[in-house]
């Protein structure tokens, strides 16, 4: 009896493999980082501040090098083509984009402008970039409200939705999305990432995003990766590292027996079992 046929395996979509980042040839950053964003997901990138996060989706978009950094080590390979050597440019056409930490707006430019200046990368006629820029205004309907305000002018939630905006405008399938909560109101931060959970299951756009916010990240996000020193140290589903007890208790001050000090939080760094 002949045996079935195996069933192929899908497509993997984003994946780093066992990359090494060095800046001005001396100080490593990243050590062996490895990990898959599947298409049509949302992957959570989390970590405390100078775990590596950034300097990981900087990597992936190819933006190292204008900071003296190189990656030494490993490979980045997007739809099965490798991509670490590829310019900015080839990486955005290919759909893959980052929305850089700081909420990086032309503040000179107008809400509008800002948009416009995504769609440089592409070669479309008028109407389809007229038709990109309703369907950013209808994620984000407060921006058509704004869209002849100086960036510059506009508040910090808003110039957060103008990066992500600018970014849609070149039609990515892949989003990198360094700490979009970073400096904004509860509230907004929640509005950020309704619209990020809008977009993935409506447009199917797939979402690496680095975070320090876990509780949030891991609520809106499919699977988590932690990073310590330049290292993966921790992955699994979103659900389960939500509710592990090492994850509560270093990122979040709660432990089984309620929440705990900060000065016990820090022996808690100290003894952590995933670095023992």
């Amino acid at each position: 009896m002949t045996a079935p046929a195996a069933q192929a395996s899908p497509q993997r979509y984003l994946s780093v493999n066992n990359i090494e980042v060095i800046y001005d040839h001396v100080i490593l950053v990243l050590k062996g980082v490895s990990l898959e964003v599947p298409e049509g997901s949302v992957v959570a990138l989390l970590g405390a501040n100078g775990a590596g996060k950034s300097t990981t989706l900087k990597a992936i978009s190819n933006l190292l090098r204008a900071e003296r950094g190189e990656v030494t080590k490993g490979t980045i390979e997007f739809k099965g083509r490798r991509v670490d050597q590829l310019t900015v440019n080839e990486l955005v056409r290919m759909g893959v984009c980052q929305v850089m930490e700081g909420r990086h707006c032309f503040q000179h430019l107008t809400v509008e402008e800002n948009l416009l200046t995504g769609a440089f990368t592409r070669k479309a006629s008028r109407g389809e970039i007229g038709a990109a820029l309703e369907r950013v205004y209808h994620y984000f309907p407060r921006l058509k409200e704004r869209r002849s305000s100086l960036s510059g002018y506009t508040s910090g939630g808003e110039q957060q939705m103008t990066a992500v905006g600018r970014a849609l405008m070149a039609q990515p399938t892949m989003i990198l999305l360094d700490e979009p909560s970073m400096g904004l109101a509860p509230q907004i931060v929640e509005e950020i990432f309704e619209i990020v959970r809008d977009l993935n299951s409506k447009e199917r756009v797939s979402f690496l995003l680095a975070e320090q916010n876990t509780m949030v990240a891991l609520r809106y996000a499919n699977y988590g990766c932690i990073l310590e020193s330049g290292r993966v140290v921790m992955d699994g589903d979103a659900k389960g590292l939500a509710s592990n007890e090492d994850v509560k208790e270093f990122y979040l001050g709660i432990s089984a027996a309620g929440r705990r000090s900060f000065r016990d939080v820090k022996h808690y760094r100290r003894r952590k079992r995933w670095l023992a």
